[in-house]
């Protein structure tokens, strides 16, 4: 698949930007799962942690929106 840019109301966006909106819809849902089970709190740095499991989010929705 070919990224191309994507015309939201008249304004070309980046496709990167509106997967990077949808990882952290994604990230917002994990967090609070996370959150609920108390999991955050033995985790040496939570915003690190947070980071990190974005990064890895945002990279799972770009491969599955590529299809490789």
């Amino acid at each position: 698949m070919s990224f191309s840019e994507v015309n939201l109301f008249g304004v070309y966006v980046a496709p990167l930007s509106l997967l990077m909106v949808a990882a952290w819809l994604i990230l917002v849902v994990l967090r609070r799962m996370v959150a609920g089970f108390g999991l955050l709190r033995h985790v040496w740095h939570p915003a690190l942690f947070v980071l990190a499991i974005y990064i890895i989010v945002l990279s799972c929705v770009v491969l599955v929106v590529a299809e490789v």
